[in-house]
């Protein structure tokens, strides 16, 4: 199937899950991220703030986990500069005033960036992904102008409420592939191009 099928067909079974489904999924999201990676060497973790309205895998258990049990590691969250059309890394934390964007997205009030160099880890957004990396977002490019900006090393981690597709037909070489995915049934290593 193509990116604009699939996009059509994963929002579509998103926006049927109920907000304890939505709840539990990213319960079980979060505690297979936490059990199957090594974080003791992350500096900086790039993450998303769902979109709501969209259903997308709630962060939060996530973001406060890092907080309490992972100190020493920087948490930034994505803004989209309308001007460049790139997204922007800004520094997040519990302490940090959120303002809804035009997408009704929450972000930081501050301009407080942080270079996609400095990242050592990004879990991405997913709607779907296939079994060699490649993803289906909301189809703006944003993630993989970001992804091709960060570093060679930079580990790109996938968030998907549903299991592969076996091949997102037009995916094509500007698309960044991501290196691991974490569904609800657990980790999925994904091949590097």
């Amino acid at each position: 199937m193509t990116k604009s099928e699939l996009r059509k067909l994963y929002l579509a079974k998103r926006q049927m899950m109920s907000p304890a489904e939505r709840e539990s999924i990213s319960a079980q999201i979060a505690a297979i991220f936490f059990g199957n990676f090594d974080l003791a060497a992350i500096r900086c973790l790039h993450c998303f703030i769902p979109i709501e309205r969209f259903n997308e895998v709630d962060t939060r258990p996530i973001f406060q986990r890092i907080w309490s049990d992972f100190p020493h590691i920087q948490t930034v969250v994505p803004r989209v500069n309308h001007e460049t059309e790139e997204l922007e890394s800004l520094k997040y934390g519990p302490d940090v005033e959120l303002v809804e964007s035009r997408w009704q997205i929450g972000e930081p009030a501050h301009n407080q960036h942080v270079e996609p160099g400095e990242i050592d880890m990004v879990l991405v957004p997913l709607l779907c992904f296939d079994r060699r990396g490649h993803r289906v977002g909301y189809g703006r490019g944003y993630y993989d102008r970001f992804l091709g900006r960060c570093r060679a090393d930079c580990r790109k981690i996938g968030l998907s409420m549903f299991e592969p597709v076996d091949e997102i037909s037009d995916s094509h070489a500007k698309d960044v592939t991501l290196n691991f995915a974490v569904t609800p049934a657990g980790k999925i290593g994904l091949p590097v191009k």
